[in-house]
């Protein structure tokens, strides 16, 4: 694999190995042609960010331990989708970003401006 590149255009650093988060459950935020949702934003979650989510239909809050899944709360890193960030930042919930974390891929979808507005 070659080496991932974050938003700020450096290499790609690990966003949690606990919980072990990640597309390829790699401990960071890569992606490739499958990952639909672009699972490329390392988040801080916060409740409201998990609340906001799950009335999306994303539950992150519930664990499913048959995918790998131990359910999130809140101050957990994880990899979210990157639309599903940028929706909640829109309404004014969006939770802290590790931008060095966060694959470049994700400006395909989220503002620049917005994520480095929310860097942990």
């Amino acid at each position: 694999m070659h080496d991932s590149i974050n938003v700020r255009g450096t290499e790609l650093q690990e966003c949690s190995s606990e919980p072990l988060t990640g597309w390829f459950r790699d401990g960071c935020c890569n992606t490739d042609d499958r990952d639909r949702g672009s699972h490329t934003v390392c988040a801080i979650v916060t409740d409201e960010f998990l609340q906001f989510a799950l009335s999306q239909g994303n539950d992150l809050i519930t664990p499913a331990p048959h995918f790998g899944f131990p359910g999130l709360k809140p101050g957990d890193r994880w990899c979210v989708c990157a639309g599903t960030w940028q929706e909640a930042a829109e309404v004014g919930l969006a939770c802290p970003v590790v931008l060095e974390a966060t694959h470049e891929e994700a400006l395909a979808v989220c503002n620049l401006e917005m994520l480095e507005s929310h860097a942990a």
